[in-house]
């Protein structure tokens, strides 16, 4: 019986092998390399529009971050979540309408992140089991454990892929391929041009962009505390900074987002790594002995069946600050290192929090009942499969989305789906000052937008680089705009888009480069995408027409802000009480010839300039007006009234905020025009 079985494993061996040698000359329509969830989407999205697809993924288990344990999903506006993306959030919805999927916990007991159907926090087996689904129910072809051949593996006629072949040997011919790795391997072995690490502020005039520190934190940098002749402590990197808003090397952190239970009948108990070393905490230990002792550094955010998607918090967590600087363009054999010095950390970490003596009593207290899921990645010993790549490379293109486009003050006119997350992004650095301080640089987080729209030329190349490729994860934006647009939502938005497009090009015999936009947004809103948001502020509590903040020409370094109210929108800009001479807000309505009062809108505090000069262009020349701006405006509490002036059609109406020689913070919340000659 024993010969019986090993001849059919053999015989099965053959056949699989000799199918794959064949597949060489198969050409199919897409091949999409990446076993993300922008590569699932982007699969079905291609099968559904009748196009033959392969997934060829280096990983086994497919969903990248939306199976690996990122269960708590970071969303933004939900309702600007449409397509694939949106059924997927439905799916995990139908699954735990069914009595079968509350094992540990009452089904009814877990209510957050439940609405219209759509279920926002789940399982890490739950989404795995909706993408093998999707794969099963349109029959896509998915090749596991296939690497791509970096270095020769791309065979290219002209600007065009003709075929990608793998470390294994196995070559797959397409018409149209995706890169929806997190990585962008084959966007890099293909020539196209791409970054990694943070722009300057100068280069796209975005205020948060380069190297930004905190301030100084208590915590002695040095081994020998006072003394820096001994060395900094391990998780701090550098003995100066880099000037503020300089661009520089380095991706923001990783880390591993783990599936924990407190429930003892579905908990592993953490383990003390073979390796562990208590120095690499000695930061997080100092900490506690700087005072910094209010919540236990991990966020353990809830999910379904008494489980958690168990992120970063605070300032030292989870997140390997720094160790991730050379993983995007790493080799294979390197990148496996750095991902083995990440689990190594993070399980050590566990462990220091819940033994060491350094660690507050009530900490180690609330460790006690916390262990990884029993059922949750059972083959990779309950530790999730992917590490979370936060950022990698990023694409260049024609459109670079900027944080401009992120706060809607840059609009493109291809949108291909709608990003509505807070700009984030996590620490890439720690560094000690001249004064022998701790700072963190990197962090970027709670920078509320509104939705905006995500435009097709910034997920291809260039027509020089490439003329059959998409790229839906390491898409072209910087680095403050991409820490909006990198969440597991948008990524399958945005995969699903690039299979249209890729089908959309075949039909038409024609390169990404020239699809026609008017038949890809009508395929993608025929197929529940959302592209466009309405006008989201409403006007008609105010007199004449009133323009936002953000609908303002800039130029100079703006921030937006939504730290005091009430403010019109979603939040005001200012200037930081920096950049003096350097900034400048020009409003320019479409009104009809007439005389008008003219209004600044502004938030009042104490802090702000006494002297903001507005200047306002009419039909009479040009008149300058200063505003106190630590002065309530008296117009509603929102507004303060400049003059009143005439404008006709040679002298349009034109409305400029300076921060000249300005002694506090410039604020710009709106400008108001009301017509008072009819």
């Amino acid at each position: 019986m024993a010969r019986y079985l090993l001849a059919i494993i053999l015989c099965m061996t053959c056949a699989a092998t000799i199918r794959a040698a064949d597949r060489s000359d198969i050409t199919y329509d897409i091949v999409i390399y990446g076993g993300t969830s922008a590569a699932v989407t982007a699969a079905v999205q291609a099968a559904r529009m009748n196009r033959s697809v392969v997934i060829v993924s280096p990983e086994t288990r497919l969903g990248g971050m939306t199976s690996g344990g990122l269960g708590w999903t970071d969303h933004g506006q939900k309702k600007a979540i449409g397509g694939l993306s949106r059924e997927f959030f439905h799916e995990t919805w139908l699954h735990y309408q069914k009595p079968s999927a509350w094992k540990q916990q009452p089904q009814g007991e877990y209510t957050r992140g439940v609405g219209d159907e759509l279920w926002w926090y789940f399982e890490p087996h739950v989404a795995l089991d909706i993408f093998n689904w999707w794969i099963k129910d349109n029959n896509i072809q998915v090749d596991r454990d296939q690497w791509l051949d970096r270095e020769n593996g791309v065979k290219m006629d002209g600007a065009r892929i003709v075929s990608i072949t793998m470390l294994s040997g196995k070559t797959y011919r397409g018409k149209m391929f995706i890169d929806a790795s997190y990585e962008g391997d084959l966007m890099a072995a293909a020539g196209v041009s791409y970054t990694v690490g943070r722009e300057s502020s100068d280069l796209h005039g975005e205020s948060l962009a380069g190297a930004r520190y905190s301030g100084p934190l208590p915590e002695d940098p040095y081994v020998k505390p006072g003394d820096p002749s001994s060395g900094l402590i391990h998780g701090v990197h550098f003995t100066h900074l880099r000037e503020t808003g300089s661009g520089g090397p380095g991706v923001q952190a990783y880390n591993y987002r783990l599936c924990m239970t407190d429930d003892p009948s579905n908990v592993v108990p953490f383990t003390k790594p073979a390796d562990y070393d208590p120095a690499r905490y000695e930061l997080h230990f100092r900490s506690f002995e700087c005072g910094d002792t209010k919540e236990l550094p991990l966020k353990l955010s809830g999910v379904p069946n008494h489980k958690t998607d168990t992120n970063n918090q605070g300032r030292f967590s989870t997140d390997y600050t720094a160790a991730s600087w050379k993983y995007p363009e790493a080799s294979y054999a390197e990148r496996q290192k750095i991902i083995d010095e990440h689990v190594s950390y993070q399980k050590g970490l566990l462990w220091a929090l819940g033994h060491e003596s350094r660690v507050p009593q009530k900490f180690r207290d609330q460790m006690k009942p916390w262990g990884l899921a029993k059922d949750e990645f059972v083959e990779t010993d309950h530790w999730p499969h992917q590490i979370y790549v936060r950022e990698a490379r990023r694409m260049i293109s024609d459109v670079v989305m900027t944080e401009h486009h992120i706060r809607k003050r840059a609009i493109e006119p291809d949108s291909v789906g709608m990003g509505s997350y807070t700009m984030d992004s996590h620490s890439v650095q720690r560094a000690v000052d001249e004064n022998g301080k701790l700072r963190m640089d990197g962090g970027m987080g709670g920078r509320g937008v509104k939705p905006y729209p995500i435009s097709y030329r910034s997920i291809r190349p260039k027509a020089s680089q490439c003329v059959n490729l998409l790229v839906p994860v390491c898409m072209s934006a910087t680095h403050v705009a991409y820490g909006s647009i990198r969440m597991e939502p948008v990524y399958m938005i945005l995969g699903q888009s690039a299979a249209t497009a890729a089908s959309l090009a075949i039909e038409s015999d024609t390169t990404v480069q020239n699809v026609d936009y008017a038949a890809l947004r009508k395929r993608l809103i025929d197929d529940g995408q959302l592209l466009d948001w309405p006008l989201y502020f409403d006007t008609s509590k105010y007199e004449g027409l009133v323009l936002d903040d953000t609908q303002a020409e800039l130029h100079g370094l703006w921030r937006d802000s939504s730290q005091i109210t009430p403010y019109i929108a979603m939040g005001y800009a200012h200037d930081g009480n920096e950049h003096k001479g350097r900034n400048m807000m020009v409003f320019k309505p479409d009104l009809k010839p007439g005389r008008y009062i003219v209004r600044l809108g502004y938030v009042p505090a104490s802090n702000r300039a006494t002297n903001v000069p507005v200047a306002i262009v009419h039909a009479g020349g040009k008149t300058t007006v200063r505003v106190d701006e630590t002065r309530p405006p008296s117009v509603q509490g929102t507004f303060q009234t400049l003059g009143e002036f005439a404008f006709d059609a040679d002298h349009p109406a034109k409305v400029v905020v300076f921060n000249f020689e300005t002694d506090g913070f410039v604020v710009v919340d709106a400008m108001q025009f009301v017509r008072v000659d009819e």
